[in-house]
């Protein structure tokens, strides 16, 4: 019997508390701050008015139980500050999440840890406010059925630095212009970072390793990359950063390494009379440097370290016109030529051509083969005695020697 009554009533003080902490949101004047001491708070949360929920102390835990979205945020003038966010539920097309937040601007979700929730947070309509600082993992499910961990949906002007996403799905930045990406850490995800129809963004100093993709931008213009590591992106077509029909993008002194392709140019630039520039870059020991796809031409790749990777250029549409872009002054470790006045600048071109050993470009099959014996008798008697001419690829006009 006392247990029963035990038991009774700590179902009863959970429950309470659950609802005392959505009262207090709805009864608190606008612009109040809530600061909560630890414990575990539970039930799903709405907010409809500014006002900032603070963790006082570690160990502020807000739990979904399973159910829908943990906090739902759906006004500007919002801060949600140092709690821990979990357990939300499973549904895809309700986009369960951490936290959503809706038509708001000026808000702020920093030092939460999120975790064990489908989807991570949700950003819709959302402009000039932080996220910064969180913590975030999805459900235990296998890499296609996680939600994204972080959205940005329609939202512009916003600052999203020193997040860490960790085994979610994607981060991903669609329709949405004029943010700061910046410091993030991305570890065994899917795309680390997702762009679709995007402009005006600032991506900087974001660390991504073992994801499938790096970074890709898609049907965007006008965004600058600098200062990104990429590495160990996972899988045969692992990808560092891609480019598919985007234009008048700066990608500038990034690392990309150890990656099945490192640069991934497709239709790019996609808008006419217009450039991409590609410069300062260090592109290290993948297994293919840059891939062009499609047509890709009027892109500026100038000052690059392409360095131990076993393809340099790879073009596996026979129309893509790699040899129509402006290459000048990267370092090839595969040049061959000499510096006679010692002034770092190659005496003759790097000209980079496609022989027999790369039968496999256009017949993806024949790849089982790539460095076999057979082939490799192939690709040394086509560059001793052609018996077809090999595809001139492109060239790079002053190579430099020394880095």
């Amino acid at each position: 019997m006392i247990k029963l009554l035990i038991a009774f009533l700590f179902l009863f003080v959970n429950f309470m508390w659950a609802n005392l902490l959505q009262e207090a949101i709805d009864n608190a004047p606008e612009g109040s701050i809530l600061k909560l001491p630890k414990g575990l708070y539970k039930g799903s949360i709405v907010i409809n008015k500014p006002l900032s929920i603070i963790g006082k102390e570690d160990g502020v835990i807000i739990d979904g139980e399973g159910k829908g979205t943990v906090i739902q945020i759906n006004s500007p003038y919002v801060t949600i500050k140092n709690l821990i966010i979990q357990n939300s539920g499973d549904r895809h097309e309700g986009i369960d999440a951490g936290i959503k937040i809706a038509n708001s601007r000026q808000s702020e979700i920093s030092n939460c840890t999120i975790r064990d929730s489908l989807f991570g947070i949700d950003v819709s309509m959302t402009n000039n406010s932080i996220i910064a600082d969180n913590y975030i993992t999805s459900k235990d499910l296998d890499l296609g059925l996680r939600g994204d961990g972080l959205r940005l949906w329609y939202s512009n002007d916003n600052i999203v630095k020193n997040n860490k996403l960790i085994k979610s799905r994607d981060m991903v930045v669609w329709y949405s212009h004029g943010n700061e990406i910046s410091g993030n850490f991305g570890e065994y995800n899917r795309y680390s970072l997702h762009f679709m129809y995007a402009g005006k963004n600032f991506i900087k100093n974001n660390t991504y390793q073992f994801n499938s993709v790096g970074i890709f931008f898609m049907y965007s213009q006008d965004s600058v990359a600098t200062g990104n590591v990429i590495k160990s992106s996972l899988g045969a077509t692992g990808m560092g950063i891609g480019l598919k029909d985007v234009s008048n993008f700066t990608i500038k002194d990034n690392t990309v390494i150890y990656c099945a392709q490192g640069m991934y140019i497709d239709r790019s630039p996609f808008e006419p009379d217009t450039k991409n520039w590609i410069e300062d870059n260090k592109i290290l020991y993948n297994s293919e440097a840059v891939h062009f796809h499609s047509l890709s031409e009027n892109n500026v790749i100038k000052g690059n370290t392409i360095l131990g990777n076993i393809e340099d250029i790879v073009n596996d549409s026979r129309g893509s016109r790699t040899n129509e872009n402006e290459i000048v002054g990267n370092y090839w470790d595969n040049y061959q030529g000499f510096d006679k006045n010692e002034d770092n600048v190659g005496d003759t071109p790097h000209k980079v051509f496609q022989y027999a050993d790369q039968l496999w470009v256009y017949n993806p099959s024949v790849k089982f083969f790539y460095g076999s014996p057979v082939i490799s008798l192939l690709n040394f008697l086509a560059k001793l005695a052609p018996f077809s001419e090999p595809i001139f690829l492109l060239q790079d006009e002053k190579p430099k020697l020394k880095l």
